[in-house]
């Protein structure tokens, strides 16, 4: 259940959590990973993991359900949400699994493994990988077991921690299915929905979620989603200055994670 004596409910913190929801709204159509954000700023304002892990499934399904809203809806777009369709059992089973291990994990032990993943993510982030460019191979059949299994750990990943999961998908989707990151993008959308309910049910059953900062950090982020689609993402500098927004906010999140601020 919450624990309302940790958390600090000032007004202070709700005008940054907004201000977070604006950054990760703007960084979730740039680059992804915005969900590093809203769970720094949960936790470095003094919120258990445990709690800000679900409080920040509400931003999640707000964006997802609005992309998938927001999708143009011509031929190909159809053929590709077709496409998705299998997938959904294996993901919205797997979701349930990892919300399901989350719930028994203690604070100190989920805090560990955050700070974990975001060591990965800055890694990455720092190493600043090729984008991959390929177009889609139509002979290549994606309905395969091999790719069932991956959207069921997907899906497990998603509950267990949602942060990151849009760059796992499109991993998965490029490299083992071989479609062009712009068909996986959409693919990644309508997933995106289907492997957020199942946790964000658990969470809300479990009390694992805290109101009123998860609706301010929605509403930042749907904000910054509106912001960034129609002005910043086609300003020259846009995915740089994403970048180093990201690896300035993981890295003070990491060393507090960590117990070194």
């Amino acid at each position: 259940m919450q624990n309302e004596a940790l958390l600090n409910t000032e007004w202070w913190m709700y005008a940054l959590y907004l201000v977070g929801g604006v950054l990760t709204g703007m960084i979730n159509v740039l680059a992804g990973n915005g969900s590093a954000i809203t769970l720094s700023l949960m936790i470095f304002a003094g919120m258990p993991p445990g709690l800000a892990n679900g409080t920040n499934r509400i931003g999640a399904m707000v964006q997802t359900i609005t992309s998938v809203l927001a999708i143009r809806k011509t031929l190909r777009t159809k053929r590709l949400i077709q496409l998705s369709v299998p997938f959904f059992l294996p993901a919205f089973l797997g979701s349930f699994v990892g919300a399901y291990i989350v719930m028994d994990l203690n604070d100190a032990l989920l805090k560990k493994i955050i700070g974990i993943l975001m060591v990965f993510i800055l890694m990455s982030l720092l190493l600043n990988p090729k984008k991959w460019k390929r177009n889609t191979d139509p002979k290549r059949p994606i309905h395969t077991w091999v790719n069932y299994v991956w959207f069921f750990l997907i899906g497990v990943y998603t509950g267990f921690i949602q942060m990151g999961v849009g760059i796992m998908m499109l991993a998965i989707m490029v490299l083992s299915m071989q479609l062009s990151l712009k068909d996986s993008n959409i693919i990644k959308l309508v997933m995106a929905v289907v492997l957020s309910l199942p946790a964000f049910m658990m969470f809300i059953a479990y009390g694992q979620i805290h109101w009123p900062s998860g609706l301010v950090l929605a509403l930042g982020q749907s904000i910054g989603s509106i912001l960034s689609t129609r002005y910043f993402l086609y300003h020259p500098k846009a995915t740089n200055i994403t970048r180093y927004v990201l690896i300035f906010i993981l890295s003070i999140s990491i060393l507090k994670l960590f117990d070194i601020l």
